[in-house]
């Protein structure tokens, strides 16, 4: 353990490097807390349960440490040790504390079937009967709380509690109640009859089993939702995983969602599309702490998942910065906006309050793919990542984060198109801050955000040696270009949340950024031959969002029934930027050394062995003026968001949202919800809703001049901006926003205290989705244009689908061992090509259909084995990814090397990959209360795709498919807690 004075100078020099707030240093030292506090955690451990009166407990302290690691027997030893009570084992997983002075007063018969507490008999005739208990819910600061939760632990029926925090309901007599509300550790108790119970719950800590995204009901709780949320533990989740970045862990974790590291994709191989049921990295809404997250700028066009599309880059928020992950799978634009049609993906930021957490990562990939054993080694991982939080003032907190990631790339098998194929490389670092200050009494004021900066690199396609894209004097043997970007996303959310007569009201203004810059490096403008600079500014592009909202809250409790009521408003304003690079990283010279143009002749061309030289930067041509602009909108909406408890059985939701977009009108959408307890063991639950995703300014308004060549002969194309005149002439009308049906019915059921289960079946019917086209002759516009593509509302899908989700585990003495059982199965079909009297194969061709199909794989199961052993912690997690078919370039290929056949052509350019399973170990030891040691392997055989010959769009020998083409990764992490 680190000496006081070691301890400080590592505290201060962290805190300086960071240059965080002065009152961020301070001694640590071994604080003391609530035994309540300490009883909750080792109920929750330990799946027992303490019973007591809650004012026996009053000022009593404990310190946590000493109970580390232990056992339970070890930890009811101790406590009865340090405590002045008896810790009486009543069977059933049932304690009952009392005072040891008062132990002669009582009659006390562990696992007997009379117990007598104070004036109270209960006996075996007592059990099973309903009972009527009353009371209050009372803070620490001997506060009321409004709202908390009462609920039987078995049946989950519960109540919450009056205004002035106070309760009455019918309970079972031989059941615990869990008492619970936000912000606080939630107990397990035994309440009785003919007495008032004074229930006191310490602050500090938000109770897991209550969500954010889903619904607005503050007293909901996960297990009673109408609809499908998964809840990721990242604490508890990154025990048993490898990865170092947001995306990928999510990939292991949730079946249903989908994440591909890219290789020759351009812009896409530095952000990483993700995707939830198949559906467009766009048609995912991200919320930090429940606001809106801003989406990147970049816009996926080539060679990649999400074609057309623009989604939020997770891997910009550090793993460090988060408590835990809530997945929505259920449409939920009538809730939250637009974006929401596959789901909601909600970040909750840790709040700690008293703790400094250092985590470190170090790892390698085996770079040989047909070795179980690795020979050679690349893609050398390297994260660093930091979590600081203290108290301000009595119940607030300050939590900041700061995490280092590098990333080297990797190289693997290519084809003759690619000399350089394999992951890029990421060198990035964040800082992020989650902050609660208490104003006056009920009103706080909260803020969160941070800053993340990347510095990537990729290779591009190679280069030949004697090529019109070469210069032999400055690469006499080719060269591979590497596409590098410097990437800055930055946030900030700032809110104020009080109440106003027993009504909730946040208000919020959430602001974010995302700036993508090129820089191409070992290049060449090849019609600038040997004068050309080998490096080049290729410009870029920016996305802003302002969201400014205010939300109302209120849950009424009458008699027979309760409603919750929210309502709120929201203003929007998106900007979009293109900036240009320098003039060489865009433009063509004619022999003269002029800037080429439509009325340059072909005999003032530059040429290499008659082809004419292209201009541009290799790898990545860059913008020019004629592509820069700089647009924005607003839009304003409206919602209203209830729920009803009819019973305790059956309650209903319903939300329904207006929205007006400045650029495109209106679109009004609603949701129905309901869950009906069946039994106390089983819920039913469904929903249905519209939804829609707004064409981003991107889709709108993307372009990009550039020079095809057609054998010898330059060919100018465009794509063109959605509001321009040349769509409208090839019958592209303004884009509109996409428009969904989404339906679910499932069921959640708890078999005993040990086995749980979820299925959930859905549909989502989208109409108009968003795509980008081929290529179309424009030569007859008599604009020096040859060639146009566009963005379209082109293609109409029906998804359907199936989740399950089963958990179990077992307690031993001196262990335990768990298992977790997950799968999707997914089936996507294409219903409509919008491509009007153009022709379909170029509007959307073959190609395209199975690109898209593609992003939604038939299936994802994933089971985890999960054993500790005292201070030792194994976990063996297997994951089989299903088929994928994709159809690669020779369907453009002359039918003459197919017999004349069309049939023959397209049999012989359908890739499959088969499915595959690979296999994770890993193993954790806990060497006291600060040091923790993981070790493991992931895909640890080293399984990789089916192979495939040279048409690939990737130049490799595979495709990017959801379970990657890196092979087997080794690694190590210490993590440090003080």
């Amino acid at each position: 353990m680190f000496s006081k004075i070691v301890f400080l100078k590592f505290l201060l020099l962290v805190f300086v490097a960071f240059n965080t707030l002065p009152t961020l240093s301070q001694n640590h030292k071994k604080e003391k807390v609530p035994l309540a506090v300490l009883l909750d955690k080792i109920s929750n451990e330990h799946k027992i349960f303490f019973t007591y009166n809650a004012n026996l407990l009053a000022n009593k302290f404990v310190q946590e440490e000493s109970f580390v690691n232990l056992s339970l027997k070890e930890s009811i030893s101790l406590l009865e040790k340090i405590t002045p009570f008896l810790f009486d084992d009543l069977g059933n997983s049932y304690y009952v504390i009392y005072k040891k002075k008062e132990s002669n007063k009582r009659k006390i018969h562990a696992r007997g079937n009379t117990v007598f507490k104070k004036d109270i008999v209960v006996d075996s005739a007592f059990l099973n009967k309903k009972i009527t208990v009353k009371g209050i819910v009372l803070s620490s600061e001997n506060i009321p709380l409004s709202g908390a939760t009462l609920q039987e632990e078995k049946t989950l029926v519960g109540t919450t509690t009056n205004t002035d925090g106070t309760f009455e309901f019918e309970v079972l007599s031989n059941n615990s109640i869990v008492v619970s509300f936000i912000g606080h550790n939630s107990r397990i108790l035994q309440l009785y009859p003919n007495k008032f119970h004074t229930i006191i719950l310490a602050s500090g800590q938000d109770l897991d089993e209550v969500q954010v995204v889903g619904s607005r009901n503050k007293n909901r709780v996960a297990s009673d939702t109408p609809v499908a949320i998964d809840f990721i533990d990242i604490e508890k989740t990154a025990a048993k995983s490898s990865q170092v970045e947001v995306n990928q862990f999510l990939q292991y974790a949730i079946p249903s969602f989908n994440a591909t590291k890219q290789s020759g994709a351009d812009g896409a191989d530095h952000i990483d599309p993700a995707t939830i049921r198949g559906l467009g990295p766009d048609q995912t809404l991200v919320l930090i702490n429940g606001k809106r997250r801003h989406q990147a700028s970049l816009i996926n066009l080539y060679g990649t998942r999400g074609r057309g599309n623009s989604g939020t880059d997770l891997n910009a928020i550090p793993i460090s910065a988060i408590k835990r992950i809530e997945l929505l799978r259920d449409g939920a634009s009538a809730q939250y906006g637009s974006d929401a049609i596959a789901g909601v993906l909600n970040i909750v930021l840790k709040d700690n309050d008293n703790s400094l957490d250092v985590k470190s990562t170090f790892g390698f990939y085996n770079a040989d793919p047909n070795r179980f054993f690795p020979k050679r080694t690349d893609g050398f991982t390297t994260k660093l990542g930091l979590n600081y939080g203290t108290k301000i003032s009595k119940n607030g907190f300050f939590n900041f984060s700061a995490e280092a990631i590098s990333l080297e790339n990797t190289t693997r098998p290519a084809t003759e198109a690619r000399e350089k194929y394999g992951q890029a490389e990421v060198k990035g670092v964040s800082f992020f801050l989650n902050s609660e200050i208490p104003i006056y009494k009920s009103t706080k004021l909260y803020f969160n955000g941070g800053v993340n900066y990347k510095n990537t690199e990729a290779f591009a396609f190679t280069r030949k040696q004697q090529s019109e894209r070469n210069v032999l004097e400055i690469y006499p043997t080719g060269f591979n270009p590497l596409i590098t970007s410097k990437i800055i996303d930055n946030s900030f959310s700032v809110g104020l949340l009080t109440t106003y007569k027993d009504w909730s009201v946040d208000l919020n203004n959430t602001f974010g950024r995302n700036n993508f810059h090129y820089f191409i490096k070992n290049t060449l403008n090849a019609t600038l031959v040997e004068n050309s600079p080998t490096e080049f500014d290729a410009g870029g592009h920016q996305l802003i969002q302002n969201t400014t909202s205010v939300d109302f809250s209120k849950y009424f409790n009458e008699n027979t029934y309760g409603f919750n009521v929210a309502l709120g408003l929201e203003h929007r304003l998106d900007k979009y930027k293109i900036f240009s690079g320098e003039e060489a990283s865009y433009a063509a010279y004619d022999v003269n050394d002029n800037l080429v143009n439509s009325d340059t002749s072909l005999e003032d061309y530059k040429t290499f062995n008659g082809k004419i030289r292209p201009g541009g930067s290799q790898g990545f041509p860059g913008y020019s003026p004629e592509n820069e602009l700089d647009k924005s909108r607003s839009n304003f909406s409206f919602y209203l968001d209830t729920e009803v408890d009819f019973s305790k059985k059956f309650m209903i939701g319903s939300a329904v949202r207006y929205e007006y977009y400045s650029d495109f009108g209106s679109t009004l959408n609603f949701k129905f919800a309901s869950r009906y307890k069946i039994s106390d063991k089983l819920n039913l639950r469904g929903s249905y809703s519209t939804g829609f995703r707004a064409p981003s300014l991107a889709q709108i308004y993307y372009n990009l001049t550039f020079t095809n060549f057609i054998g010898s002969k330059p060919s100018e194309s465009f794509l063109v901006p959605n509001n321009s005149p040349i769509a409208r002439r090839f019958n592209i009308e303004k884009l509109k926003e996409e428009k969904a049906k989404n339906f679910s019915l499932g069921f959640a059921t708890k078999f005993n205290k040990s086995l749980n289960a979820t299925f959930d079946a859905y549909y989502v019917a989208v109409k108009d989705r968003i795509i980008l086209s081929g290529n179309f002759d424009a030569s007859d516009l008599g604009l020096g244009i040859e060639n146009v593509q566009f963005f379209a509302n082109g293609v109409s899908t029906k998804t359907t689908g199936i989740d399950v989700v089963l958990n179990w585990y077992k307690n031993f003495e001196n262990s335990k061992l768990s298992l977790d059982f997950s799968g999707n199965i997914n089936h996507m079909i294409i219903t409509d090509i919008n491509n009007k009297e153009l022709d379909e194969e170029t509007f959307f061709g073959k190609r395209e259909q199975q690109y898209l199909l593609a992003s939604a794989p038939n299936n994802k199961f994933s089971l985890g084995v999960n054993y500790q052993y005292k201070k030792l912690k194994t976990a063996l997690n297997f994951t089989r990814f299903s088929s994928v078919k994709l159809i690669d370039w020779q369907i453009s290929q002359d039918l003459a090397n197919f017999n004349n056949s069309e049939v023959e052509r397209l049999d012989a350019s359908i890739d499959i990959y088969q499915p595959k399973l690979t296999t994770d170990l890993h193993f954790s030891y806990q060497f006291n209360r600060l040091i923790n040691l993981q070790i493991g392997a992931n895909n640890l055989f080293n399984i990789y795709p089916t192979k495939q010959e040279s048409f690939t769009d990737s130049g490799g020998l595979w495709d990017a498919t959801q379970m990657g083409t890196n092979g087997s990764f080794y690694y190590t992490k210490l993590n440090i807690k003080l």
